[in-house]
């Protein structure tokens, strides 16, 4: 009987109940399938033999032969450390124990003038090598030959305690393969990917690749496993994206905007703040085409901070009032649905548009009649507001364009729900302004198109960003005076992190303080988050009207807040917050036509890391070249801040920070496959379809991605 990859994890030989518990509870490990797709972090070869004197402290991972020569104990309290003197007859090393509970078992397991392999990382101190922690094994108990390409794997604290490591996950897995090799199993020779795409990429077959990633004999061996696996895992991600965005293309008609007329030529003949920037007219030409075409338009438009993108969404809303129907803006927060509701109304002047504004503040009468009885009659022509505007008994007289500001605020089943006040879904335009690159932009919002504003307004002057040490408050001090003088605000942020809020509160507090005391002359106000939203509000009013000239905040002032008149952001601690995130605060001054600055200031010691994040938003305002770079610093996860982690998906092997390039194939190569077998019936690729839909109902739900 062949081994069923489907069983559960407890029917491994070495594992049982108490260890299966711990590995799903840790690792999310249940059944034989997960074990071998659970990928081990790095190898180190194992093969070769150092002496002691070849050492040197930038070596990664070593291993030497030797005896111990002898023991002692150094130190006091938690100083205190066992050292074994080990010898390879040439030269001599100290093996370093820094747990005192350890010092008793090591002693009596480890003999003085018995052959051990010692496998660590070497270091120096005080001029002498050393190795900590090292691996200790009986000379005669390991075969270095046969070794090979020795495997690590992510282990916690948790599993550490109950006897699980990387070597016990590792001895799991060699007896899984053992089991497969003795007892069969279809995967050692299906292939989810036909002959003719695996000659075409060169790829190795899927048992190969699977046994070479956790035991390979060679380097090579793993870079060609490895290769197989992550093209693999992006293949079916795109693969899975483009069929439900095409199924959508095809079933889902969208209202077709046949005409551009009085309300757009008017707004763009007499009421156009600005000229537009050609960026601007090229996203809107991309919508007019999309909302004439028959089908839906589903649009992320990707904009920095201050390019214009709430100018296209009101032009794009009066295309759909010239064609009968009316709009909406769904924002986060009430704050900046007030902003927009108030932006739209200064733009559109005296023209016939009525827009209203819906949000958990508006009650009674007011909410009822005006709003709520205007939008079901098609008297209210656009309508913002928050979530607010889903609710049931908001009714729609015939909604054709519903634009989402800062949609990773939203749920997929929230913004679902807007889909559905039409028989007929309205034409979607996604809108954020933080930048997303490319690769992460294919993977996560694959089946929007990407329209790009990467322009700022004529007039606007770029952001001068410094950076300076905690120490230099008197500096900093001068330059927020002089700011002043001149007329103009500043904002100071500081990081409120949830693991230290009561210390970085305190941080917030004392920075209040202290800029209460250097400058007794001017008005200071604060907000967090732990403010009641009538207070926090009330702040807010007084800093965008003028009446306070500092505002000390946390991050809550991230998003969708302009105060044209503010020039100077001051973020605290800047170390403490990640590049996207930083970028967005910067993104709060440089509204008006004034040049504004942002200052990072930080502790002096920094991180090698953190040190190249401070430079590089010092070096550049590009939002897209800071996203790329946090990508690579974060990985995708969650880029800085923002969470847009919503990914439908878990990625065991690829890194779309690092595969770029390779997500680009499987995308191509996607494409080309449903361009060859649209109704998915073509025998050649019938296992790679069987194996889509099994992703499909048991990891990975599509229509998530949206």
């Amino acid at each position: 009987m062949s081994v069923q990859l489907d069983t559960p994890i407890t029917y491994l030989p070495g594992v049982g109940p108490q260890r299966a518990q711990v590995l799903e509870s840790e690792l999310g490990i249940t059944t034989f399938r997960h074990l071998l797709y659970y990928f081990p972090y790095k190898h180190i070869d194992r093969t070769r033999l150092y002496y002691i004197h070849e050492l040197t402290a930038d070596m990664p991972f070593v291993q030497v032969r030797g005896e111990i020569l002898s023991f002692e104990e150094e130190g006091h309290g938690r100083k205190r450390h066992l050292i074994a003197h080990f010898t390879d007859g040439q030269s001599i090393i100290d093996l370093i124990w820094f747990q005192a509970t350890t010092f008793k078992w090591i002693r009596k397991n480890y003999q003085v003038g018995k052959l051990y392999i010692v496998f660590g990382r070497p270091n120096v101190f005080n001029g002498r090598m050393n190795i900590a922690h090292p691996d200790v094994d009986p000379a005669d108990a390991l075969q270095l030959g046969s070794m090979g390409m020795q495997p690590y794997y992510n282990t916690s604290d948790k599993m550490k305690k109950r006897g699980l490591n990387s070597r016990s996950i590792e001895r799991f897995t060699r007896t899984l393969f053992e089991k497969i090799e003795s007892e069969g199993t279809d995967i050692r020779t299906h292939d989810y990917l036909p002959p003719s795409l695996r000659q075409q990429l060169v790829l190795v077959p899927l048992w190969q690749s699977l046994h070479d990633l956790h035991f390979p004999d060679t380097a090579d061996a793993l870079r060609k496993a490895t290769y197989r696996q992550k093209f693999e895992e992006l293949f079916f991600i795109q693969l899975g994206i483009l069929r439900f965005t095409r199924q959508r293309q095809q079933q889902v008609h969208g209202h077709v905007f046949a005409r551009v007329g009085d309300f757009f030529n008017s707004f763009f003949h007499h009421h156009l703040p600005f000229s537009l920037t050609n960026a601007q007219k090229r996203v809107i030409r991309e919508m007019r085409h999309d909302m004439g075409s028959g089908k839906q338009m589903n649009r992320l438009l990707q904009g920095d901070v201050g390019s214009g993108k709430t100018l296209v969404a009101l032009m794009t809303m009066l295309i759909a009032l010239d064609n009968g129907y009316q709009a909406c803006l769904m924002a986060p927060t009430e704050i900046l649905a007030e902003q927009h509701y108030d932006t739209f109304r200064q733009m559109l002047g005296d023209m016939p548009v009525r827009v209203e504004l819906l949000t958990g503040a508006v009650k009674g009468k007011r909410r009822r009649e005006p709003i709520l009885e205007g939008t079901r009659t098609g008297e209210v022509h656009i309508l913002i507001g928050t979530h607010a505007v889903l609710e049931d008994n908001v009714e729609f007289h015939r909604l054709g364009l519903a634009v989402i500001d800062e949609q990773h605020r939203f749920g997929v089943a929230q913004r679902a729900r807007l889909w559905r006040k039409n028989e007929i879904p309205p034409h979607v335009l996604v809108m954020t302004a933080t930048p997303i690159p490319r690769t992460l932009a294919m993977t996560l919002y694959g089946d929007l198109d990407v329209s790009i504003i990467d322009e700022l307004p004529p007039g606007r002057k770029p952001i001068e960003t410094r950076h300076f040490w905690q120490e230099r408050t008197e500096s900093l001090y001068r330059g927020i005076r002089a700011e002043v003088q001149k007329g103009r605000q500043v904002y100071v942020v500081y990081p409120l992190i949830k693991e230290s809020e009561k210390m970085d509160m305190q941080d917030l507090e004392n920075g209040f303080e202290e800029l209460c005391r250097a400058f007794p002359d001017l008005q200071i106000s604060k907000i967090h988050g732990k403010m009641r939203p009538a207070e926090k509000d009330a702040e807010m009013e007084r800093f965008v009207h003028g009446e306070t000239q500092i505002l000390v905040a946390t991050t809550v002032i991230e998003v969708g807040v302009n105060v044209p008149n503010a020039s100077v952001m001051v973020i605290q601690n800047a170390e403490r917050f990640g590049l996207a995130q930083l970028h967005q605060l910067r993104g709060r001054v440089g509204r008006g036509a004034d040049q504004s600055y942002c200052i990072l200031v930080t502790k002096y010691n920094l991180a090698q890391d953190t040190r190249k994040r401070i430079d590089i938003m010092c070096d550049t305002n590009d939002g897209f070249e800071i996203a790329e770079a946090d990508l690579k610093f974060r990985g995708p996860g969650d880029l800085e801040g923002t969470q847009q982690s919503g990914m439908a998906f878990d990625l065991h092997i690829a890194n779309i920070a690092r595969d770029g390039q390779l997500v680009q194939l499987a995308r191509d190569t996607a494409n080309r496959i449903l361009d060859e077998d649209p109704t998915q019936s073509l025998p050649e690729y019938a296992a790679m379809w069987t194996h889509l839909r099994e992703l499909n109902q048991n990891d990975i739900d599509w229509s998530n991605i949206s």
